[in-house]
């Protein structure tokens, strides 16, 4: 039986659309396995750092290693926070699986690497700065192109629940790296770093082999003036923040340090005069334009306020767990990074579910309403938290931080679709580019702000604690005083890698040796320094999580004011010729 041409046309066009899902589905799967890797590995050190200083033999108290510390946690991602948009705009200008495809490699080559740092103390930390930093390169490039060839791989009614599974791919990555570092610490340091090289040749190979372009590339050439305007101020920005952590001239932080003070200032001037330049420029490396849609601009808004309130909480409970309550409960102090992670899992489980139903949810209801109730929740848990004592019962530790999952998963997928649908196809790249930075940018900001809350919380309390209580243990006036002039930031960080700092204070002076047995297991054991900072950093953990309220609120109103989208499944046709939404250039 012979068949029409409508037959044929009807079979065609069933094939075509079947190729097409089977690419949608690689498309998704590869750039969910990549955004998920490159998150990880921006918080699995956090919580691997005192296996990791213990591996490279580096003393945390010593005053020249906290920078070590700080460029671990941080150094990722800065790097990633001032690269994203270039990478973003290369991938517009020159194919983004092209620039995609590169980064999987790189970023796989830099953590073979890192698993075999050669070198022992302050050698070993910069080796494993330095390849983390190329590390972070790569994870740029995936970073900034996978929402963009998601974007286009799919059509706009299933777009937000591709995007939403990409979008919390990449913050899953961020909760399971805590979980997957306490678990790979616990086995070998270098196994932080060995857990990518087997995922990351596998997806480097599969995405060379099956992604192809599907979108249009917007030509043109770089804007170096703009790329270096930007790079420099927002890297001053950032680094001043890192070395405004750390102790300067007898001052528990660096903020009154004058390279400080410089680097800021000059760091802002160039983003000021980036904006100048990207308005001028032919080719610019930012579409100015694209903040004058209103889901653009108050969608970033939105994210970065929750990113900063993200990553600072992330943190504050890593050192609440590692550094007080797991001693108090007779934890170990090596053990304190597997359990650390255990215990935290009700805040990835939350995640987990539901940033998918959230994605396939805002594809029917809107992204407003689902992003702005998830913003408030996220505030409502940390007003939960704030009430916490410090030695608080689990089960409503576990609940409270398990709604904080709930409420990120609710923000992130409605956030990212309505800002990716916001933009004119030509300009995904760059705007994928643009929501990474944001969000990259929070999580370096937060570490440094919420730190500084601690910090100052600390600052008060802690000298007059620790003096009174080592000289109620026996200790001499002259040696406790001394012991209390430990900078905050070195108590912060000692609780946090699990070293106490009384044994490593006293030891020098020989005090210890003039104390009775009784005196000096109580000094030395694990529950006399968790017992000593609790008062301390109660305080500072209030003046931390109300800001982190302030800002969850401030993200809601940002969230809100993006206007109403429909339903994309359900919108309505208009009769006669009608152009894509994401296809109007902005007025």
């Amino acid at each position: 039986m012979k068949r029409g041409p409508i037959a044929r046309q009807e079979t065609a066009g069933r094939g075509s659309r079947g190729a097409d899902d089977r690419y949608r589905w690689t498309a998704l799967t590869n750039t969910t396995a990549a955004v998920f890797m490159s998150a990880l590995d921006g918080s699995i050190v956090l919580i691997s750092l005192p296996a990791i200083f213990r591996g490279i033999h580096l003393d945390p108290l010593a005053p020249g290693n906290i920078a070590y510390l700080l460029w671990m946690i941080m150094g990722y991602r800065l790097v990633q926070a001032v690269l994203v948009v270039t990478v973003g705009r290369l991938g517009d200008m020159y194919g983004r699986v092209r620039i995609y495809n590169s980064g999987f490699a790189v970023f796989t080559v830099a953590s073979v690497l890192l698993s075999f740092d050669p070198f022992d103390g302050g050698h070993a930390a910069m080796w494993l700065i330095a390849w983390r930093v190329v590390q972070a390169v790569g994870g740029s490039m995936l970073q900034a192109n996978s929402a963009a060839i998601l974007t286009d791989a799919f059509p706009k009614e299933r777009r937000g629940f591709a995007l939403g599974i990409n979008q919390i791919a990449g913050l899953a990555g961020m909760f399971i790296g805590l979980v997957a570092g306490g678990l790979l610490a616990a086995w070998d340091w270098r196994a932080v770093f060995w857990v990518n090289v087997p995922v990351g040749v596998f997806f480097t190979v599969w995405a060379y082999r099956t992604l192809r372009e599907t979108g249009q590339r917007g030509g043109g050439r770089i804007d170096w003036w703009g790329n270096i305007t930007f790079a420099v101020g927002l890297s001053a920005v950032l680094i001043a923040v890192t070395f405004g952590l750390q102790p300067y001239h007898g001052h528990t932080m660096g903020w009154t340090n004058p390279l400080v003070d410089a680097m800021i200032i000059g760091g802002l001037a160039l983003l000021a005069a980036f904006v100048v330049i990207e308005r001028r420029s032919p080719a610019p490396m930012i579409d100015l334009g694209l903040f004058r849609r209103r889901a653009f601009t108050f969608g970033n808004l939105a994210g970065l306020a929750i990113s900063i309130g993200r990553g600072g909480m992330q943190f504050v409970l890593v050192i609440w767990l590692q550094g007080i309550w797991l001693p108090l409960h007779g934890y170990d102090y090596v053990d304190t990074p597997l359990w650390a992670g255990i215990f935290m899992l009700p805040l990835t489980a939350g995640f987990l579910a539901a940033g998918p139903v959230s994605g396939y949810l805002s594809d029917r209801l809107g992204s407003r309403g689902l992003a702005t109730g998830g913003a408030l929740l996220f505030g409502a848990t940390f007003l939960g938290l704030m009430a916490l004592p410090i030695d608080f019962s689990y089960w409503v530790f576990a609940v409270l931080i398990a709604l904080n999952g709930i409420a990120s998963g609710m923000f992130a997928s409605p956030n990212s679709s309505s800002i990716m649908g916001s933009v004119p196809t030509r300009s995904r790249g760059v705007a994928s580019g643009m929501r990474a930075t944001f969000q990259n940018s929070g999580t370096a900001v937060s570490i440094g702000v919420f730190f500084s809350l601690m910090i100052a919380g600390l600052a008060s309390r802690l000298p007059h604690s620790l003096s009174t209580g080592l000289q109620a243990q026996g200790v001499p006036a002259h040696a406790a005083a001394q012991a209390a002039d430990l900078p905050p930031v070195s108590s912060l960080f000692a609780a946090q890698l699990g070293v106490n700092p009384v044994e490593n204070l006293l030891r020098p002076t020989g005090a210890l040796t003039h104390l009775t047995a009784a005196q000096r297991q109580t000094l030395t054991g694990h529950e006399f320094f968790p017992h000593l900072i609790s008062g301390p950093f109660h305080s500072g953990l209030v003046v931390v999580f109300a800001f982190g309220a302030t800002l969850a609120l401030l993200a809601a109103i940002a969230s809100y004011l993006r206007g109403a989208s429909a339903p994309r499944a359900t919108a309505p046709r208009e009769p006669g010729p009608v152009h894509p939404p994401q296809e109007q250039h902005a007025p």
